[in-house]
């Protein structure tokens, strides 16, 4: 996952605005760092809010940026959307937060940024804008979303599946997910 989101970040993604190559070159950035946390700190990554913190970028960053360049009336919205979403992550992973709102600010704020990665590109296809290739990055939007509110899921405590299937299943997940993306942009 990080060599291929790595390759990602090295030969950019041509033809696009200067505000989604930002937002891209974050994502797959983000995927990179996440990536390599994981092999460095292994499975107990998982439990620092930082990494919730740092993961958020990767749906935040990826959808703004497809937004930005396919979805003009409603960009400033959306910016606005991820800005306060990702505010609202970062105060309640940081000042300690418990109960169910670090959860439910998780959910909507993924599942937004997931929606539009998973939808738009099938949008897109459908009118014609894309090739159907482009349905390869609603794939990988839609297996890293839910890869992600599994995990958010599990460490709330209130596992959507068994904590071992989900740790077991979640490199390959990754892999998936970030191969699905890289390929669906490229082609």
């Amino acid at each position: 996952m990080s060599l291929i989101s790595a390759w990602q970040v090295a030969i950019g993604i041509n033809g696009s605005g200067m505000l989604p190559i930002i937002a891209y070159t974050i994502g797959f950035g983000t995927l990179v760092v996440s990536g390599l946390l994981l092999i460095i700190m292994g499975w107990e990554a998982l439990e620092s809010s930082i990494v919730v913190i740092i993961s958020s970028l990767i749906p935040a960053s990826l959808s703004l940026g497809f937004v930005w360049e396919y979805l003009p009336e409603i960009r400033i919205f959306f910016f606005g959307f991820v800005c306060i979403g990702f505010l609202a992550i970062l105060v309640t992973r940081l000042t300690g937060k418990t109960g169910n709102l670090p959860l439910i600010i998780l959910a909507i704020v993924h599942g937004v940024e997931g929606l539009m990665l998973s939808l738009l590109p099938v949008f897109l296809v459908q009118q014609g804008i894309a090739p159907a290739t482009f349905l390869l990055v609603g794939i990988g939007g839609a297996v890293s979303g839910i890869t992600g509110l599994t995990l958010a899921f599990m460490k709330s405590g209130k596992p959507i599946l068994n904590p071992d299937i989900t740790l077991h299943i979640l490199p390959g997940l990754m892999l998936v997910s970030t191969a699905a993306l890289v390929i669906g942009f490229s082609l």
